[in-house]
């Protein structure tokens, strides 16, 4: 068997997993509006890729309307969003997997057509980067246009932020999910936040480190209450620049990040590497800082293929891989990676927005499992 210590069990929180290959979180864009309700479809594509992988993490989802940057990605704030989370859990259940959920709220990566009442989106401050976001044209395919400027959030409107992310945690635990995933990475309202480029505030959130970072360690002790950590972790993107945010610090601030993170205990801290971006790889030695400042599973993605994924298992670096377009593209990836088998080829045309094409219809190695 190849990568044979990718296939090791590994602990999240009070669970394990079956091994050590997860499926990233991938935004697809296909849910239905209005309402933001993930479809049946979703459903399949889950479950599909939930029988071999250690873990799957559904796509970024919203926390509130508020929240929502992207037009057809789902939320998790409404009784007809959980319900249909809920069936998309049992499916992936019903095949043995465990599946957690990205938590969003994408603050100035918004277009104000998506907005409540057609608002500017909210972030730290009124400072327009250049991000560009996707709508869907008159056919309902995705479409990218420019961000609407974005305007500063208000003292309660940071405190309703943290109360969305709170109940959607709760109403994640309802649907049945593992877990929840905040996301405090690629620029989006938790990053803004934490970086000087975007944070101009002179506010209890803004300013010194510990004001920046203040809003997603609030975010995070509320999601913890509203279950446990052992039932929440978080993505982060220490360096390189996602949505036109930059990460904005040297190392040693995003390790003391890191290492106000690892006092909270959660289940795992997930990486997003620079380089599927374009980005420059991490080095060894700051994989080896950010281990020695986090205790518990670190997950990583980015540009990974198994050989380096089992390099940096091997190493200690990380505890698990999270692919992304690769999983996309081939429904029994932890399949193919055993037996060294080629790759489906991807289609990039059908990622965003669309059906079932590039969505449920990739081949298996085995036409029966299909």
């Amino acid at each position: 068997m190849a990568y044979d210590n990718l296939f090791e069990t590994v602990k999240m929180g009070t669970q394990t997993l079956k091994n050590r290959i997860i499926m990233a979180p991938l935004t697809r864009l296909r849910a239905v509006e209005p309402g933001d309700v993930p479809t049946a479809l979703a459903g399949e594509y889950y479950s599909q890729r939930a029988a071999g992988a250690g873990l799957v993490i559904a796509e970024a989802t919203q926390v509130s309307f508020q929240a929502k940057g992207y037009a057809g990605a789902p939320g998790i704030h409404t009784k007809d969003q959980m319900t249909a989370w809920k069936a998309i859990v049992d499916n992936v259940h019903a095949k043995g997997g465990k599946i957690v959920v990205q938590l969003w709220h994408t603050g100035l990566v918004a277009h104000e057509s998506v907005q409540p009442d057609g608002k500017a989106p909210i972030s730290a401050s009124d400072v327009e980067v250049g991000a560009r976001t996707s709508l869907r044209d008159s056919d309902n395919q995705a479409i990218r246009v420019e961000t609407t400027p974005p305007r500063p959030a208000t003292a309660d409107e940071i405190k309703q932020v943290i109360k969305d992310f709170a109940y959607a945690t709760k109403t994640a635990r309802e649907a049945g999910f593992d877990g929840v995933e905040v996301h405090g990475a690629h620029g989006y309202l938790l990053h803004q936040f934490w970086v000087e480029q975007t944070n101009k505030r002179d506010d209890e959130y803004g300013g010194s480190r510990e004001n920046r970072a203040r809003l997603t360690l609030d975010v995070i002790d509320a999601c913890v209450d509203e279950w446990d950590n052992d039932h929440v972790g978080i993505r982060l993107s220490p360096q390189g620049t996602f949505n036109a945010v930059e990460a904005g610090y040297d190392e040693g601030d995003n390790i003391w990040l890191i290492e106000q993170i690892n006092k909270r205990g959660l289940m795992y801290l997930h990486l997003s590497e620079p380089d599927w971006a374009g980005g420059t790889p991490y080095n060894d030695g700051f994989r080896q800082r950010i281990r020695d400042a986090f205790d518990n599973t670190i997950i990583a993605a980015g540009g990974y293929t198994a050989e380096k994924a089992e390099r940096n298992v091997r190493e200690g670096y990380i505890d698990a891989v999270a692919f992304g377009r690769d999983f996309i593209a081939n429904p029994d990836l932890p399949e193919r990676i055993r037996q060294d088998a080629p790759l489906n080829e991807q289609h990039p045309q059908t990622f965003y927005g669309g059906g079932a094409e590039g969505y449920t219809d990739y081949p298996y190695l085995d036409k029966k499992q299909a």
